[in-house]
């Protein structure tokens, strides 16, 4: 599985012949694409309706658009996506050779800069070479990415102790979402073998020294290698 990320919340997911797109937003200073130098994706997958979020999804309207019921009807309308696949938290879909599992995130969701809509709950996704089972399965190669969330004790009862992930992104850049401190701790209850820092520095509330978050994780003496990417860099996991 190879994992790429645009800056932000943005993440490219490479997996088997199919390509995800996470959270497509290429106005942020860790990458230097616009949205037509990106690959074209299978799917779309969105988190959340703010607009750090959903600002380029009309760039991949061809792809299939993943996200909650409410989101998936106003990106249907407003960004030309057709044939949406809406699902919920706790949902399994096969997206080509992936399985995506939407999971809870602790945030808000309303759409566009002032917040006139409901976008439904917020989410993040585990994304998985097998459907995930409650037996243990060494072999899955399984990416988190968390959303814009806070602390959740999920990260610890569900989510590492069932879906396994093998990396995990989660944003640190605080004030919107967890800081540094607290997504060493996620990373930590996760479990995962690489905790990857995403939703910081977009924003002057936003910004970090990101070796911060290094420090945390490598503090928590978890499982976790804190890897921290350059903008566009690519990582394979699962090898």
């Amino acid at each position: 599985m190879d994992l790429t990320w645009h800056g932000h919340s943005t993440w490219a997911v490479e997996l088997g012949d199919t390509r995800l797109l996470i959270d497509p937003f290429f106005d942020n200073p860790h990458t230097s694409l616009e949205p037509s130098d990106v690959a074209d994706p299978d799917y779309v997958l969105i988190t959340h309706g703010h607009a750090d979020h959903i600002a380029h999804a009309s760039e991949f309207s061809d792809a299939t658009l993943v996200a909650t019921p409410e989101l998936t009807g106003y990106l249907s309308e407003e960004a030309g996506f057709e044939d949406p696949l809406g699902m919920n938290i706790g949902g399994t879909i096969e997206c080509g050779d992936a399985y995506v599992t939407m999971v809870r995130a602790d945030h808000t969701s309303g759409i566009n800069t002032g917040y006139e809509f409901e976008a439904g709950m917020p989410a993040g996704f585990v994304i998985s070479d097998k459907v995930p089972t409650q037996t243990s399965d060494e072999e899955n190669t399984t990416f988190y990415h968390a959303g814009d969330t806070g602390l959740m004790s999920e990260m610890k009862d569900v989510i590492g102790s069932f879906l396994e992930p093998d990396a995990v992104a989660v944003p640190c850049g605080d004030h919107f979402t967890m800081g540094p401190w607290q997504a060493a701790i996620a990373a930590d209850w996760v479990g995962s073998e690489y905790a990857f820092p995403m939703h910081y520095d977009t924003f002057p509330p936003i910004e970090i020294d990101v070796d911060d978050f290094v420090r945390e994780v490598e503090a928590t003496a978890g499982p976790a290698e804190p890897v921290v990417l350059e903008g566009d860099e690519t990582f394979t996991i699962g090898e």
